[in-house]
C-alpha cells in the first residue's frame, strides 16, 4: 500500500469516527430538553417534566424544591448518656408503682374442670374433699396472720328448670372457698378458659352481624353469608343466631356465692345463709349492646343451633322463644372474641357491697366441655384497682426497661471516661480502605493502548 492511500485510509476513518461520534451525542440528547427552551415559566418557578411528555411550571419554594429547615440532632456522649439516665429513672418508679396496684388486687381462682369426675358425689353422703392446690391460685394481701383455707369441692346431680318446660339432669359442682379478708366493691366474677382458640380466622369470621341487630334474613342469604359452616339446618331454615361463635357460648351455669359460716367460724344453719347478690347486669361494654337487637325472625322460620338444642328440645316456640340477643349480656360478651387461646371473660359483678371474710360457696353447672378440645375451665373472684385487675406484666416491662437502661448509661458512661473518643475522627472510617480497586478501562483507553503499541 502506497503512502498516499495509508494517508486517505486514515483520513476516511478519521471522519467515521467524527461522524460516528456526532450520531451517539444526538442519540443520547433527550428530546424534552430541547423543549424546555419553550416553556416560559413566570419569575420564582422553574420548569419540571424532563422525563415526561407535559411540561409545567412549579413555584420556587423552599416547600417545592425540599429546602426547609430540619433538625439535624448530632448525638455526643454529654447529649445521649443523660437520656438513658433519664429514661430509667422515669421508667423504673412507674414499673415499680404499677407492681404495687397490681399487688392491693384480691383474687382467688379455682380450676374446676374436672370436678364431674374427681369431686365426691354429695348424692352418696360423701364429705366435701380439698382440691389439689395446683389447681388454686390465691392474692390476698391484707390478710396478714389469718391462715387461708384451702377450697374444697363436691358435686350433685340436680333436675334444672332451665326454660319454661324444659327440665335437664345437670351435674352441679359445688365449691367451697375461703376468704380471710373482706373484699371491697366491685367485686368481678369471671370464667376463665384455656386452649380455646376463639382467635381462629374462620371462628372470628363466622357470624352475621345484621341476623344480630335482629334483621329477617332470608335463608338464601345466610346460605351465601359469613356464617359457614353454620348456616342452614337439613330443613333448610337459617339457624339463630349463626355461625361458630354463637354455638360455642360458654354455658355453664354459675350461680351467686353464698355464705355458709360466720367471721368466728360458728356454722350458719341451712336457713340463715346469706347470698352475696351478683348480677349480670353491667357486663357488657356499652358499644356491643348496640350491636344487638330484637329479632324480626317468626318462630318457624328458625332453627336452633346444635349445641343449643338441650336447652330448646321442640325449637323456637311461643312458650319457649328465642333469646332477646338485645338483652343476653352474657352472650355479648362472649361474642366479643378473645386474642389469645387463655383468656377470661366477666360473667357476675356487684359494684356497691362488701363481701365478707368467711366460707362461700358456689353452685356451677356443668355444660362446658372442655375435654374436646383439651382446655380447662377455672372460676375467678376479684377486685380491682385503679390500674384494673391483677397482671404484673406491665410493671415488670418498665422495670426491665428502666434497668436496662441505667446499666448501659453507667456502662457507656466508665467507657467515655477512660477511653473517651474524638468527635468526628475520620481515622474510625476504616471501611473500603483495604478493598482492591475495581476500576476498568474504557474503550477509548483500550485503543490509545493499541495504537500506542
Amino acid at each position: 500500500m502506497s503512502q498516499a492511500q495509508a494517508i486517505h485510509t486514515d483520513s476516511s476513518l478519521t471522519e467515521q469516527d467524527s461522524q460516528g461520534g456526532d450520531k451517539d451525542r444526538k442519540a443520547k440528547t433527550r428530546k424534552p430538553a430541547s423543549r424546555l427552551s419553550s416553556v416560559s415559566c413566570s419569575p420564582g418557578a422553574q420548569a419540571i417534566g424532563v422525563l415526561f411528555d407535559d411540561l409545567t411550571c412549579i413555584a420556587d419554594t423552599a416547600f417545592r424544591q425540599q429546602r426547609l429547615k430540619a433538625w439535624q440532632p448530632i448525638l455526643t456522649p454529654k447529649t445521649v448518656l443523660p437520656l438513658f439516665f433519664i429514661v430509667g429513672i422515669i421508667f423504673a418508679p412507674i414499673g415499680g408503682l404499677l407492681l404495687w396496684a397490681s399487688s392491693q388486687v384480691q383474687e382467688i381462682a379455682i380450676n374446676y374442670s374436672d370436678c364431674d369426675r374427681k369431686a365426691p358425689s354429695a348424692d352418696n353422703g360423701d364429705s366435701p374433699s380439698v382440691i389439689d392446690s395446683k389447681k388454686v391460685t390465691s392474692s390476698f394481701t391484707h390478710a396478714g396472720n389469718k391462715t387461708v383455707q384451702p377450697p374444697m369441692w363436691k358435686k350433685s346431680v340436680q333436675v334444672v328448670d332451665y326454660k319454661p318446660g324444659v327440665k335437664l339432669n345437670t351435674t352441679i359442682c359445688s365449691i367451697i372457698f375461703h376468704l380471710p379478708e373482706d373484699l371491697k366493691p366491685p367485686i368481678l366474677l369471671y370464667y376463665r378458659l384455656t386452649n380455646f382458640y376463639q382467635n381462629h380466622r374462620r371462628y372470628v369470621k363466622s357470624l352475621d352481624s345484621d341476623q344480630l341487630k335482629g334483621a329477617a334474613k332470608s335463608a338464601s342469604s345466610i346460605n351465601t353469608g359469613s356464617c359457614d359452616p353454620l348456616r342452614l339446618s337439613k330443613d333448610g331454615r337459617p339457624y339463630y343466631p349463626c355461625g361458630l361463635i354463637a354455638n360455642s357460648i360458654f354455658n355453664d351455669t354459675i350461680g351467686s356465692p353464698v355464705l355458709v359460716t360466720l367471721k368466728s367460724g360458728e356454722q350458719i344453719d341451712g336457713t340463715n345463709n346469706k347470698t352475696y347478690p351478683m348480677t349480670q347486669k353491667g357486663i357488657a361494654w356499652p358499644s356491643d349492646k348496640a350491636l344487638y337487637g330484637p329479632t324480626k325472625y317468626e318462630y318457624d322460620q328458625i332453627a336452633v343451633p346444635p349445641n343449643w338444642r338441650e336447652r330448646w328440645p321442640r325449637g323456637y316456640s311461643e312458650e319457649n322463644p328465642p333469646p332477646n340477643l338485645e338483652e343476653d349480656e352474657s352472650f355479648q360478651v362472649w361474642m366479643r372474641t378473645a386474642g389469645l387461646p387463655t383468656f377470661s371473660k366477666l360473667a357476675l359483678r356487684n359494684d356497691n357491697l362488701t363481701m365478707e371474710s368467711g366460707f362461700y360457696q358456689i353452685d356451677i353447672g356443668m355444660n362446658f366441655n372442655v375435654t374436646a378440645f383439651g382446655g380447662t375451665k377455672s372460676l375467678v373472684i376479684t377486685t380491682t384497682t385503679v390500674m384494673g385487675g391483677k397482671n404484673p406484666f406491665l410493671g415488670i416491662a418498665y422495670v426491665v426497661v428502666g434497668g436496662i437502661c441505667i446499666v448501659l448509661g453507667a456502662l457507656f458512661t466508665v467507657t467515655h471516661l477512660i477511653k473517651p473518643r474524638k468527635l468526628g475522627d475520620h481515622t474510625y472510617l476504616t471501611w473500603g480502605a483495604d478493598q482492591p480497586t475495581t476500576a476498568v478501562a474504557s474503550g477509548r483507553d483500550i485503543r490509545g493502548i493499541s495504537s500506542n503499541a
